[in-house]
């Protein structure tokens, strides 16, 4: 018998062993344990977001970019679109056609289809493409690698999402324009902090996730960051969420904009300094 603890009782165990999570007989493995938990623990995150959504707006939109297998996507509306947001709508996008026909398949088999959607789009395609909604509700992007993280935050300014939440992954572009910037940025103290490459890829990273919080504080967002499960679990484990609350810009703008100067990330500048339509 599967431990009780590990799932919440108004879970789909079908949706669980079609996903894998569940051995056919029930049971948990090490892997599909820290896997599960990790959704359950986003989704405590989450739920809150979608409640308040909700209750101003019955057709609740939600995008998730980079989705995969649809984990989150499935989980979040067996556990709330299906009973809380029954005019709600979950939106998978992901480059991978073969992904996106299988969840297709999966939420027709669970008859979770009238409130799932799955787009073989790229982050940045997604921004224009006819299929989804000219505005969203919330935007995840769990594990988005590289700049489509950066893509995703594009997509949900132009679509005035109220709530984005973010897992970032394999930030490399900014370590890579440091690299190119070292020697004239060991004239200073302060580069000392990337000189040896291993500080180049975890300071990248770290500065990729500060400029986008920024960003998103530029562009009137109110934002948390925070530790998604424990280190043991994975190193990819920063958590942003960003809620829209119309809040003052120009501060935040100015140091976004001072960080880059002092970086030597100005050839960056576009890529966080992107626009929310009114």
């Amino acid at each position: 018998m599967t431990e009780k603890y590990d799932i919440r009782p108004e879970q789909s165990v079908a949706l669980l062993k079609a996903l894998h999570i569940l051995t056919r007989d029930g049971k948990l493995n090490q892997d599909s344990r820290r896997k599960l938990k990790q959704v359950y623990h986003l989704f405590n995150f989450i739920e809150p977001l979608l409640q308040a959504c909700v209750q101003d707006q019955p057709e609740l939109t939600l995008v998730d970019h980079g989705a995969g297998k649809s984990y989150l996507g499935f989980i979040l509306y067996d556990l709330f679109f299906k009973g809380r947001a029954p005019q709600g709508r979950i939106y998978g996008i992901e480059t991978r056609d073969e992904l996106v026909q299988s969840s297709m398949a999966l939420a027709q088999k669970l008859g979770f289809a009238a409130g799932m959607r799955f787009y073989n789009l790229s982050v940045a395609e997604s921004i224009t493409s006819p299929r989804l909604p000219e505005r969203v509700d919330v935007v995840t992007a769990l594990h988005a690698c590289n700049t489509a993280t950066d893509d995703a935050i594009h997509f949900a300014l132009q679509k005035q999402a109220r709530h984005i939440v973010l897992v970032p992954c394999c930030q490399a572009e900014v370590a890579t324009t440091l690299k190119q910037h070292k020697a004239q940025a060991l004239k200073a103290p302060l580069a000392e902090l990337w000189r040896h490459p291993i500080h180049t890829r975890e300071f990248g990273s770290q500065i990729t996730n500060v400029l986008r919080c920024l960003e998103l504080e530029a562009q009137g967002y109110q934002v948390t960051v925070t530790e998604l499960v424990g280190w043991e679990h994975s190193m990819k484990n920063e958590l942003i969420i960003a809620e829209y609350q119309d809040l003052p810009r120009a501060r935040p703008a100015e140091r976004r904009d001072a960080l880059l100067d002092a970086l030597g990330l100005t050839t960056l500048r576009e890529r966080f300094s992107a626009s929310r339509s009114a």
